[in-house]
């Protein structure tokens, strides 16, 4: 019998392997980086900070992940590579060191009104598993238990071999359970539709009786209404018979031919559902949200009373419990079920089941429920959820990018978002994190402080280094990194109160509270305590109610400040009458776009699987306008170059002398009130950092008529200088006579408001109670919340630079 033999391969000579500890960035400049130079220490936690658009993302995402992406797509087959994005690799010299990038990004999960937190996280899979084997009675299949599986029954004739050749013809019958609820078919609400909404039935379909967004009978809609021969369209729809109205409304998609070219009617109805109603309300575009909220009623399907399933899967049970009742438990309270299931025929599956859920209580996302909808996740819950399927993941030597983990969290839960960090990279992993609070950025090994400032005036590395070097640097970040706000000696005097009554919303207990108006009320709490569940049931749909949400802006590559805050239409209606042209020339998007790249200011070059190669356009040189809408000018510039202008310069601009413009200068106003002052009128949203888009939304929803302005964390993206500007921002609207609402964990929030109310103490059922009102003062003498602890224990610490103005 022969023995392997090991032989000891250690020795004092460290191995060449051993050497590419460090990931290499040469000579970066995408988007507003200047050509920078850095190294960033592998298998060590390193924190990315600067004042937001210093091109923090720009070198994290967009350099070293979006390469390390494109490394990874290129190893896939030229087919393969086909059907997945096409990326450009970044404008870099040199990248060493790439390790495969994870990136648990700020996007919102997606707004399929058919994902769940359950469906997201392949909890509901392992749970349909488990009551397919344990479930009684036994119904069929995994797919019986799932709502996005419907119920199909087929028959018809099959052919048989019967051996030697011959065949024999049966009838057979065929069906498929699935979970789906037939009536709500898996949507968990069933929906009515106000017809007088949908049409005017005094007038004919050619006098404009739809009143439907986009159904207009100048295009297709009109052809095919006219050439159906369903009905007569000269007639007015109050006098159509049963079966003309039912065509109308309710016919299902039939072929027909219309001047020659083939095509599919359908009714008004399934048509809607199926453009409309197939998205999440929210995600849609605001006029044909506002036509949605109008013409349909939303409610809860009578026959599986909004669980989305079919009575079969309702009527299997483990433990008294379908698979509904489980998936509305609260997380922490189904993972104790779940533990008291001993079956070892399913061990390991429950072991399985067990570690997820338990991770959900270890990320702090132990109040949600698997039937939560996942578009109506915040930010900070929707990049927790997507970090769960990380912990306890096996891989190592992976280079995680996690942008702002701690946003939407409670200074109580950031110290367990920490924990998790280090896991990830105790267990061998490069951890890049792009962060603003103090807390978070004191457990990084190193620091990346990019500045000095904000757009062109940043885009350079100030400081590399360790926490400890970067206090003392002497840099934006540094000097505001032990930054404490101090309690307002005094505090406004409230208006008046909003009252809510009896709200019940998720997990609120029957809240009553009197929220003051004329002051700077601010709302706290652990997150899943219940805050935004109070907002958004019981204050927003008021009347004179403003809300600005998380939700963050979309735009495309044409997109920019001046077309997203409607500053463009003032702008092109004064060059317009200067020079006595339309202004639809003074658009890139209409009349006046130069022909030869429509407006885009680039040419884009299709390379098949290659990465699409951009390049600026040499007609227009990138200035978007055709050459003769250039030669008009207003106040001395083209409108080229007032869209090159920053917000500050183009202020000025505006606001005085020949070229002055009232309309385009109250908006450029707004845009320098939050703190956007070097952003330009024309830099496309795309490039956009996320603190920049959210006080972009802020100065736009700004416009709007309201007494009453309620802003879900808009300190989010925000560094601690730029919250110094937002606080004077909130005091110049109450001081105008406004009330402001914020919900809000940051502790200099807190600090300078007037009026606290801190709901609580726990999450999910632990919360949900009004637990302090008061002002700040009151918060940090009692200590009696957690929230009072961690505000006393800020406000107690070395005191810096007062943060109240």
């Amino acid at each position: 019998m022969s023995m392997a033999t090991r032989t000891d391969t250690r020795s004092s000579a460290p191995h060449v392997a051993d050497s590419h500890d460090l990931i290499r960035v040469h000579g970066a400049r995408v988007n507003n980086l200047k050509d920078i130079s850095v190294e960033i220490p592998k298998r060590r936690l390193t924190v990315f900070t600067g004042v937001s658009g210093s091109g923090k993302s720009s070198l994290v995402f967009g350099t070293i992940a979006a390469e390390s992406q494109r490394m990874i797509n290129e190893t896939y087959s030229a087919f393969v590579q086909g059907f997945m994005p096409t990326l450009a690799r970044p404008e870099v010299d040199v990248l060493e060191g790439l390790t495969t990038a994870i990136i648990v990004d700020q996007e919102r999960m997606g707004s399929n009104p058919r994902s769940t937190v359950g469906t997201a996280t392949d909890a509901n899979a392992m749970l349909r598993i488990l009551f397919s084997r344990l479930g009684q009675p036994h119904i069929g299949s995994p797919n019986a238990y799932s709502f996005n599986v419907p119920s199909v029954k087929a028959s018809g004739a099959i052919t048989v071999e019967r051996g030697a050749g011959k065949t024999k013809t049966e009838r057979a019958t065929f069906t498929r359970l699935g979970g789906m609820c037939p009536r709500c078919e898996g949507m968990g609400a069933v929906t009515d539709f106000d017809l007088s909404a949908l049409y005017d039935d005094g007038l004919s379909l050619n006098e404009g009786a739809l009143t439907i967004p986009g159904y207009s009978m100048d295009g297709w809609y009109g052809r095919i209404y006219r050439g159906c021969g369903f009905f007569d369209p000269d007639k007015p729809i109050r006098k159509y018979t049963r079966k003309e109205l039912h065509d109308l409304l309710y016919k299902e998609p039939t072929k027909i031919k219309v001047e020659g070219i083939n095509l599919t009617y359908e009714g008004l109805i399934p048509k809607i559902q199926k453009s409309m109603l197939s998205k999440d309300v929210d995600a849609l575009q605001p006029h044909i949200r506002a036509f949605v909220e109008r013409a349909v009623t939303f409610s809860t399907c009578p026959e599986c009373d909004g669980t989305r399933l079919g009575k079969e899967a309702r009527s299997s049970k483990i433990k008294g419990k379908n698979i509904a009742d489980v998936c509305s438990m609260q997380i922490s309270d189904l993972a104790v079920w779940v533990r008291s299931l001993d079956e070892p025929s399913v061990a390991p599956l429950l072991t399985g089941l067990q570690h997820l859920l338990d991770s959900f209580a270890e990320i702090g996302l132990g109040y949600l429920s698997l039937d939560r909808p996942a578009g109506t996740l915040s930010g900070g819950e929707a990049q927790r959820t997507k970090m769960i399927r990380h912990l306890g993941s096996s891989l190592t030597d992976v280079t995680y990018v996690f942008d702002e983990p701690t946003i939407g969290l409670h200074p109580h839960d950031i110290a367990r978002m920490n924990d998790l960090l280090l896991q990830l990279r105790d267990k061998g992993n490069t951890v890049l994190v792009v962060e603003h609070k103090p807390e978070a950025i004191a457990i990084a090994d190193h620091v990346v402080d990019l500045g000095p400032r904000a757009g062109t005036e940043g885009g350079e590395v100030v400081f590399e280094g360790t926490v400890e070097g970067l206090r003392a640097s002497g840099t934006l970040t540094g000097r505001h990194l032990d930054d404490r706000a101090s309690v307002k000696p005094s505090v406004r005097t409230p208006s008046g109160v909003l009252e809510v009554r009896g709200a019940g919303t998720h997990n609120l207990q029957d809240v009553d509270v009197d929220i003051p108006l004329g002051v700077l009320v601010v709302l706290t709490g652990v997150a899943g305590s219940g805050k935004s569940s109070l907002i958004d049931g019981s204050v927003s749909g008021r009347d004179g109610v403003v809300s600005v949400d998380q939700g963050a802006i979309k735009g495309s590559r044409r997109s920019n400040p001046a077309t997203y805050t409607g500053l463009l239409d003032p702008i092109r209606k004064a060059f317009a009458k200067t020079n006595g042209v339309k202004p639809a020339l003074f658009s890139a998007n209409s009349e006046g776009a130069c022909p030869a790249c429509n407006g885009a200011g680039v040419i884009y070059t299709d390379l098949g699987v290659m990465a699409t190669v951009e390049s600026t356009c040499e007609d227009c040189e990138g200035r978007r306008f055709q050459a003769e809408v250039l030669e008009y000018t207003f106040g001395g510039r083209s409108i080229a170059d007032v869209l090159a202008m920053p917000v500050a310069e183009a202020e000025e601009f505006f606001g005085a002398g020949e070229a002055r413009v009232p309309a385009a200068h109250k908006i450029l106003q707004r845009l320098a009130d939050v703190g956007l002052g070097y952003v330009t009128l024309g830099q496309p949203l795309t490039t956009l950092s996320g603190g920049e888009r959210q006080r972009l939304k802020l100065a736009t929803r700004m416009a709007e008529k309201g007494g009453v302005y309620v802003l879900d964390e808009p300190t989010t993206g925000l560094h601690l200088a730029d919250v110094e500007q937002l606080l004077g921002l909130l005091d110049r609207l109450v001081d105008s006579g406004k009330s402001v609402i914020v919900i809000e964990h940051h502790q200099a929030v807190m600090a300078h408001a007037d009026w606290i109310i801190d709901l609580g103490p726990g999450a999910g059922h632990d919360g949900g109670r009004i637990v302090f009102e008061g002002t700040p003062a009151d918060l940090v003498t009692t200590r009696s919340t957690l929230t009072g602890e961690h505000l006393a224990a800020y406000v107690g610490a070395r005191p810096g630079p007062s943060r109240t103005p």
